[in-house]
């Protein structure tokens, strides 16, 4: 087991790429901390987490609200008495255009997207530091590294998180290790209320390999990045896209 007897904290670990990593590191014998807002969805990942043998709470909040970081690292080091590893993959799409996004919503998406990141990181790397050992995953974008029409908050937010991912790792080192992920077309409902089977159609016509990609797809770069298989692999924003951005 890649993981075996870690802690590890997964934000919006509900649906999606989040879920699917949470499950990958409990059956690699991570002790996962499922942190998601719907009570519904977190009880089913950790329900099926048990189910397979293996261990896991969950911590409902908002993302958006910086407070509930302190409570997520709170309840991991009450239940599990440390964390080894942090993945942030909780994000909050924008589609309104320059023109129309409002401050509150283009403060929301940081929020989410960049400040809940950095707060945890600020929470946890401490905890790390004093181990003498940590990981950090952040899952970044393809709009990390390029811009399309009308998601103007999104996009700032996404290469913000990129910038942050790399000051984490020359800050966090060497004792911890930070990299991102960046998703191409990934088959999640964020995807798909960007405007339906013909959004995703386009996708997939402009990727060399022909298809998108499943939550799982990242979910075992995830599980690369966070184990010792990574172990010289640092400040990297890696793209997990089919090759939709090459």
């Amino acid at each position: 087991m890649k993981l075996k007897d870690k802690v590890a904290i997964v934000t919006g670990a509900t649906s999606g790429m989040g879920r699917a990593t949470a499950v990958l590191f409990a059956q690699e014998g991570a002790k996962v901390v499922v942190v998601g807002r719907n009570e519904e969805r977190a009880k089913a990942v950790v329900d099926r987490i048990k189910a397979e043998g293996n261990e896991a709470i969950y911590v409902l909040g908002d993302a958006s609200d910086l407070g509930f970081c302190d409570e997520i690292v709170k309840k991991t080091v009450e239940t599990y008495g440390t964390v080894d590893i942090l993945v942030n993959n909780a994000g909050m799409l924008s589609m309104s255009t320059l023109q129309d996004v409002s401050i509150e919503e283009w403060d929301r998406v940081f929020r989410v997207n960049v400040d809940s990141a950095l707060r945890l990181c600020q929470l946890t790397a401490p905890i790390m530091k004093a181990k003498g050992k940590g990981v950090i995953v952040n899952v970044a974008s393809v709009a990390s590294f390029a811009a399309h029409h009308g998601f103007a908050a999104y996009i700032s937010s996404k290469h913000a998180f990129a910038g942050l991912s790399k000051s984490m790792a020359w800050e966090l080192g060497p004792e911890i290790r930070v990299n991102a992920i960046a998703p191409g077309a990934i088959h999640t409902a964020m995807v798909d209320s960007i405007g339906g089977p013909s959004v995703l159609q386009g996708m997939i016509d402009g990727c060399p390999m022909k298809r998108v990609g499943q939550p799982e797809d990242i979910a075992t770069v995830a599980l690369f990045l966070a184990s010792d298989d990574s172990s010289f692999i640092d400040g990297q924003v890696i793209k997990v896209d089919g090759g939709f951005e090459c």
